[in-house]
Formats: C-alpha cells, sequence, structure tokens
C-alpha cells in the first residue's frame, strides 16, 4: 500500500496536483496547460497570442520533381512552383513508394506464372534439375578421365 503511494506521487499522471506543504500546490511540468512559474532566462516580455513562424518550405531537387509529376501533384514541371511545402513532398513519396511496391506486386506475381509456365514445358520435355546435374557430372568425369589420359602419355 505504501509502495503504490510512493510511486503515484513519483509518477503523477496527467492533470494531477502534488501537495507539498499546507495552502501551496505544485503542478507537474512540461505538461501543456501548466505555466513554468515565469519566462525562462533570457527570453523578453512574451505575448501568447503573436507566434512568428516562418513557413516551412523547401526547393525540390529533380528527383522531388519527378515524384510529384509521377504521383500526379503537378501536370508539368514548369508548373512546379520553386518552393513547396515538406508536406506535400512527403506526401508525394508516399505515394510514390506505395505505387512502387503495387508494380512490384505485380511483377512478382507475372513472374511466378511464367516461372510455372516454364517448368511445365519442362516437365513435357522430360527435364529435371536431377537429369541436368547428371549429366553435368558425367560431362566432368570424362573431361577428368580424358586429362588424366593425357597427362599419362
Amino acid at each position: 500500500m505504501l509502495a503504490a503511494a510512493v510511486g503515484s506521487l513519483l509518477h503523477p499522471g496527467p492533470g494531477s496536483l502534488l501537495r507539498c506543504a499546507p495552502g501551496t500546490t505544485l503542478r507537474p511540468r512540461g505538461l501543456p496547460g501548466y505555466s513554468t512559474g515565469g519566462t525562462p532566462r533570457g527570453s523578453g516580455p512574451q505575448d501568447p497570442g503573436k507566434v512568428h513562424r516562418v513557413p516551412a518550405e523547401n526547393t525540390p531537387s529533380q528527383f522531388d520533381k519527378k515524384i510529384l509529376l509521377w504521383t500526379g501533384r503537378f501536370k508539368a514541371i514548369e508548373e512546379i512552383p520553386p518552393r513547396i511545402p515538406p508536406e506535400m513532398i512527403d506526401a508525394a513519396r508516399n505515394k510514390a513508394r506505395v505505387k512502387a511496391c503495387y508494380i512490384m506486386i505485380g511483377l512478382t506475381i507475372i513472374a511466378c506464372f511464367a516461372v510455372i509456365a516454364s517448368a511445365k514445358r519442362a516437365a513435357e520435355r522430360h527435364e529435371s534439375l536431377t537429369s541436368w546435374n547428371l549429366a553435368k557430372k558425367a560431362k566432368w568425369r570424362e573431361e577428368a578421365a580424358l586429362a588424366a589420359q593425357a597427362k599419362a602419355k
């Protein structure tokens, strides 16, 4: 019972208040909606209503431009603006990744059917890996015997 009480004090949940002394409360730091008790050192007065943010934009590379075209985001390279939000590039890359996976899945299925057809044709000709291996080893034995005869002469 005591261990559970101490554990809950050491790891307070979100929104829980800790009582330190009679009449004072200590809120957990780092949680949204709670003040840290003042402004950090070195920063001046801050207006919570004003947030100065620079819009995040990237210059797309030639590869990114090709991906943007392939995924249908733009119709021509001339339409692509010089600066693009990173979210647009990420979305285009994800879409291209999915398209590439679908293409590889399709090619794998086609290759499976090609191997099956080739194996059926080989079975009709009575060819197998075992017969190929036996023929190859017989040829090696003949070559080794001829080499031994030529060396003995």
